[in-house]
């Protein structure tokens, strides 16, 4: 089973969800393109936070900015071949988390967005979201970029305070699974984590 992590937005939780995700899955994990290193790369917080194997990227970018600018500054050619999920062999842990950059519709390269990558790979994909205000636009036009390029959606995760609204409206006109929320944690460490996300999450949801 592999299972892509998107977003609605930048700094929503995402990772923090896919670290749940993969620690409650007992996943490996990948980000294929890591946009900014100052401060540690997402691998390096799914790490601290879970036993997941983490998968090395594809490419790593020093800017914190879309991957297609990030590339640029950097001199370097993103290849979208090298985007394709790892194959299957032993020293690939399946069930594997990928997770995205941004939101669905950031630029990998100046031709090819991330919900193409997403098309291309046909895998099921959690689409994580806010609860704060503004948050059902986002996630409504991220649900119809996702579906219109045929990528199969497992259906929206939230992460934050609960606003039993929002979610509601977004699941009911999106016509996706409300998979949870997982509240903001202070502190966040790996206990907290499991705990909150065993709490917020049913993992029968995330079976294809």
């Amino acid at each position: 089973m592999r299972i892509v992590v998107t977003g609605t937005d930048t700094d929503i939780g995402k990772t923090i969800f896919a670290a749940g995700l993969a620690g409650a899955l007992g996943a490996s994990y990948w980000k294929p393109i890591q946009s900014g290193l100052d401060g540690g790369s997402d691998g390096e917080r799914i790490a601290a936070l879970t036993a997941a194997v983490v998968l090395p990227e594809a490419y790593r970018l020093t800017t914190p900015c879309s991957p297609h600018l990030a590339a640029e500054i950097d001199g370097i050619v993103i290849d979208p071949d090298k985007l394709t999920p790892p194959p299957r062999d032993p020293l690939v842990v399946d069930p594997l988390v990928i997770e995205g950059a941004g939101g669905v519709l950031v630029p990998v390269t100046r031709e090819l967005l991330y919900a193409d990558l997403f098309a291309r790979w046909g895998l099921p994909t959690v689409l994580v979201a806010r609860t704060s205000l503004g948050t059902i636009n986002h996630s409504l036009l991220s649900i119809e970029a996702l579906r219109s390029r045929g990528v199969p959606i497992l259906g929206v995760a939230f992460v934050g305070e609960a606003n039993e609204d929002s979610e509601a409206t977004i699941a009911a006109i999106g016509k996706v699974r409300r998979l949870g929320r997982l509240p903001t944690l202070d502190p966040l460490d790996t206990a907290t984590l499991k705990a909150a996300f065993a709490e917020a999450f049913d993992l029968s949801d995330f079976q294809p």
